[in-house]
């Protein structure tokens, strides 16, 4: 493997990390857009659930076929012909005019951005040391953080000075830039370099390897559920619960959503300091897993107790909790030799991100189906996070039993 030099290295985080910041930014506006579209379009909140999970929908469908472009074409060409598809995605979305148009375009924004976290963690796989890349993948998730953050009040401010239109307009343009920047700064994939472990042939395995690895099962769960759910809460539902839950104005739940996003990046910022130390000390990713998510079930527990008198801090506790099953990601990538590395990830990150749209659309249905059996919005609202709750606690359980079944695997 070719590992980079540090000026180097230092440059392709960069240049992969605006990319990511733009995929975040449209991943999570509708939270922030959510009032703005409900009222243009008429939404329920299944069709709202069901329009932010189209961004996901469309991120999932090409997560398998994405793994495999990414080992045999490496992580610049894939991604450059990924963002263009999302340029057309953020285009189509600023013209739509009908609930169906809006949702087609917002399945080609997910499909269009999915390589960009995937196309640096395969890249870094082969680049930096491990530690190294367990630093980068948590600040590039940090860098995320800051793609919400710009979601959230910023966005809120430019809505009646330039309307949400010329915003997705604006975001197409800027995705260019960035494709511009990792077309000069990201190397070549180097197919005279194929990447191998000792002892291991370069010949690339299938997706059935992966499937099959206890460690990767082991991991599942909670990354559909806990870590699917979070998102899935950060994106869409931390918004409208503050609206209509806990009484806040559209304005103030901007300020909130800013606030969640705010902590959350210093959570990865965190993780991007302690992670290479934790991981010398001998201290796993299981091991924190087991640790620390439970402290989002009293989180989330909380939410649905204090119902209204929960706001914006207890839904960034709820997020920040969540984080620990995040590094589960590139511990699935390390667990797999290098030729497999594209695959696992995206195999991964298809589990989170079909978490993600199960979770954002079921809410939104489970709201509705609450309110229609005689709950009034309140109660709809706790009772639905109740059935998210029971299902994060479900997958703790099973990865505790798999991880007293398997070996110690956890890189």
């Amino acid at each position: 493997m070719t590992l980079l030099v540090r000026r180097q290295a230092v440059l392709v985080f960069f240049a992969f990390a605006l990319a990511y910041f733009f995929s975040a930014l449209v991943r999570a506006i509708t939270a922030t857009l959510a009032p703005t579209l409900t009222q243009e379009f008429q939404l329920n909140s299944r069709e709202l659930g069901l329009l932010a999970g189209g961004y996901f929908l469309g991120f999932a469908a090409i997560q398998l076929p994405l793994g495999t472009l990414l080992d045999r074409h490496g992580p610049k060409r894939v991604v450059l012909c990924f963002l263009a598809v999302a340029v057309l995605g953020c285009a189509a979305f600023a013209v739509a005019t009908t609930f169906s148009t809006l949702l087609a375009a917002r399945i080609l924004c997910g499909a269009g951005v999915g390589a960009c976290l995937m196309a640096p963690l395969t890249g870094y796989r082969r680049w930096l040391t491990p530690p190294a890349q367990l630093r980068a993948n948590s600040w590039m998730l940090m860098t995320g953080s800051f793609g919400m953050l710009a979601s959230t009040l910023p966005v809120q401010w430019l809505v009646p000075l330039v309307g949400w239109r010329s915003l997705f307009w604006g975001l197409a343009v800027l995705t260019v830039v960035a494709m511009l920047v990792i077309a000069w700064q990201v190397p070549a994939w180097d197919t005279s370099d194929p990447p191998a472990t000792a002892g291991q042939p370069a010949r690339q395995g299938t997706y059935a390897q992966v499937w099959r690895h206890p460690y990767f099962r082991q991991m599942t769960p909670v990354g559909f559920f806990s870590y699917g759910g979070m998102i899935a809460v950060q994106t869409l539902w931390a918004g409208p619960w503050m609206v209509r839950v806990a009484g806040y104005d559209p304005l103030a739940a901007a300020g909130g959503l800013f606030t969640i996003n705010v902590c959350m990046l210093a959570t990865f910022w965190s993780w991007g300091l302690l992670t290479p130390m934790l991981q010398r000390r001998g201290i796993s990713t299981e091991d924190l897993i087991a640790w620390g998510l439970p402290l989002s079930f009293l989180a989330l527990g909380a939410l649905v107790v204090l119902g209204p008198a929960a706001g914006a801090g207890t839904l960034a506790l709820f997020c920040m909790s969540c984080t620990f099953v995040s590094l589960a990601q590139p511990s699935v990538g390390m667990v797999f030799p290098a030729s497999l590395a594209g695959r696992a990830l995206s195999a991964y990150n298809l589990v989170i991100f079909a978490g993600v749209f199960v979770m954002q659309w079921g809410i939104g249905l489970l709201i509705d189906a609450f309110g229609g059996a005689g709950l009034g919005m309140v109660d709809a609202f706790r009772a639905a996070m109740g059935v998210f709750l029971a299902t994060s606690v479900a997958s703790y359980g099973y990865f505790l039993w798999s991880r007293s079944h398997n070996p110690r695997q956890s890189p």
